[in-house]
């Protein structure tokens, strides 16, 4: 039997056992509320954010020639490859010139003839001018001579043309570059016989630095980029899909002249400077025109934004307390991964960018670490 001094005791530890045997009140249950949402915050910026118009477009050529020769003749020699890069003035063709070479000498021998008979005449009317001035001449005689001297010279002149001519038709037997590029196929070999004015070119060169992008954007944008024409022509950047390189960066150069009123787009051309040869003719490319900066812009990560009912967006908001504010915001474009928007969110607010579908308007959250952001390649 127990002595009496350890019921004090057992009291006490039966007391205890029942109280954590027994559920929480409800009173104390109530004031706990729910657990705290895990979520990833970041923060609203306030600063310059260009304002982007996005569109895809295609590379083109700002010149392509087609090679085609002046001439007949023999292709004597072929002095490229195909493919290779050209520069104007360059010899592209050698053609058979030893005709021409014949003919041409043939043609300075009757020159010189020419002249020389040409001198007399002019000699002879020149001592009939003197004779007929001491009456020495008859005015006939005197005619016949001068006419002769101008008869004389006119020859010289025709015979000068014609060598001329021949002198032009071998400086067209060496066919040459008339721009820098990079030749494409040439179906044209050696031993080849080519003919003036035949409808397939010995060559074609294309133009590739500098180079240009033509594309289209919706006609809304049309104010905003004549305003920005004004203070100059604004930059364009482009890049490849998939391409490793840094984006190209050019000028806009070309407003066309009327809408498209089937699509409601207006054509435009940049202009790139492209002397790795990155962008190539008729490849696609993806274009970002910037018509200007905007200088005090909030943005927020895009993830940030979320979609309510009707289309309406907003953000979560954490507070001092620690707690979720629904906040709504006017979603205005997406700029290498942030949003801007029209909101009443301060600078270094922290808006809520992972966990945003577990949250109501005033819940508990709890921060935890977020995976680092990828890299933008077009910032």
């Amino acid at each position: 039997m127990a002595s009496r001094s350890h019921y004090p005791l057992l009291a006490g530890a039966l007391c205890a056992a029942l109280a954590f045997s027994l559920p929480p009140s409800p009173l104390r249950a109530q004031n706990a509320g729910p657990p705290a949402v895990p979520v990833v915050v970041s923060l609203a910026e306030r600063g310059s954010v260009p304002v982007e118009i996005a569109a895809s477009g295609n590379v083109v050529a700002e010149a392509a020639v087609s090679v085609r020769s002046r001439v007949e003749g023999q292709i004597r020699e072929v002095h490229v490859a195909e493919g290779q890069q050209v520069r104007r003035g360059q010899v592209l063709f050698t053609l058979d010139a030893r005709m021409a070479e014949a003919q041409l000498a043939q043609q300075e021998a009757q020159l010189a003839r020419e002249r020389a008979l040409a001198l007399r005449a002019r000699q002879d009317a020149a001592r009939y001018a003197a004779l007929r001035g001491e009456g020495f001449a008859a005015a006939q005689r005197l005619e016949q001579a001068q006419a002769d001297a101008a008869a004389g010279e006119a020859t010289v002149r025709a015979m000068e043309a014609l060598v001329a001519q021949t002198r032009l038709t071998l400086d067209y037997a060496t066919i040459r570059a008339e721009i820098d590029g990079r030749l494409g196929a040439l179906p044209a070999k050696a031993g080849n016989l080519v003919r003036a004015g035949d409808s397939s070119p010995l060559a074609t060169i294309t133009q590739m630095d500098p180079i240009q992008v033509q594309f289209a954007v919706p006609e809304r944008w049309l104010p905003e980029i004549q305003a920005a024409m004004e203070n100059g022509p604004p930059e364009v950047a482009a890049h490849p899909p998939g391409d490793r390189h840094a984006p190209a960066r050019g000028r806009l150069v070309f407003v066309d002249s009327q809408v498209d009123t089937t699509s409601g787009t207006i054509q435009l051309k940049a202009r790139f400077a492209n002397p790795e040869g990155h962008l190539w003719p008729g490849q696609y490319v993806n274009v970002v025109l910037l018509p200007r900066v905007e200088p005090n812009a909030l943005s927020v990560p895009v993830q940030a934004v979320q979609t309510g009912s009707e289309d309406s967006r907003f953000v979560y908001v954490v507070d001092g307390e620690g707690r979720a504010r629904r906040r709504p915001v006017t979603l205005e474009r997406v700029v290498s991964g942030r949003a801007v928007l029209q909101a009443e969110i301060g600078a270094g607010e922290k808006v809520v960018i992972e966990g945003a579908q577990l949250l109501t308007d005033g819940a508990r959250v709890s921060e935890r670490p977020g995976r680092p952001a990828p890299r933008d390649r077009q910032s």
